[in-house]
């Protein structure tokens, strides 16, 4: 998915082809970053989907991180790093996301009611059951998971993405999977009932 289909456009062409065609006068660095986005845009947009758990709240996360990383370009060192610095952008809306929508409390009605389904006696929870364990957690220990399981990343590189010590990292995402353990151990007992 590039950035035209991220933004539901019919047509879809690579960034780096906008800025070229849009503007004859299109700087280096203006091609570069848009070429650095379209490489990691579809990732980035997963891992919001996954933290978020909604696909319009991970567009509306991933768009407000290229915005982000559009102004703050001029700080990126080493475009080697693009990667780690665009993730910790999006790690960094995410949690701001998660944040602000415990207090707003939004309730989407158009899916209809939530039937369960699966065995709620089996040993391994069903897709249904670990997201709203999921949901149950705080931003921060969604993100942790959500990098380590999903992104299949190394504790070092978890820290570099959330600006923390490896350690911190370490600790946090150990205390995530207990969290994570916890909830699920409520949502079976849940379901039992």
């Amino acid at each position: 998915m590039g950035v035209i289909e991220l933004l539901g456009n019919q047509r879809q062409e690579s960034a780096g082809e906008r800025a070229r065609d849009a503007t004859p006068h299109a700087t280096a660095r203006e091609f570069a970053f848009h070429r650095l986005v379209d490489e990691h845009l579809d990732r980035s947009y997963r891992l919001a989907a996954v933290v978020l758990h909604s696909p319009s709240d991970a567009q509306d996360a991933v768009h407000d991180a290229f915005v982000t990383a559009w102004r703050k370009y001029g700080s990126l060192r080493d475009p080697a790093r693009f990667e780690a610095w665009f993730d910790r952008i999006v790690v960094n809306t995410c949690r701001d996301r998660m944040r602000h929508a415990g207090r707003l409390q939004v309730q989407d009605i158009s899916a209809g009611p939530e039937i369960p389904c699966g065995d709620s006696t089996a040993t391994i929870p069903d897709d249904l059951t670990i997201r709203s364990a999921l949901g149950r957690l705080k931003p921060d220990d969604r993100i942790v998971l959500a990098l380590r399981y999903y992104r299949d990343m190394k504790v070092d590189d978890i820290a570099a993405a959330m600006g923390i010590r490896p350690r911190a990292a370490s600790s946090r995402l150990h205390r995530a999977i207990e969290r994570l353990r916890q909830a699920l151990d409520e949502e079976n007992a849940e379901a039992a009932r």
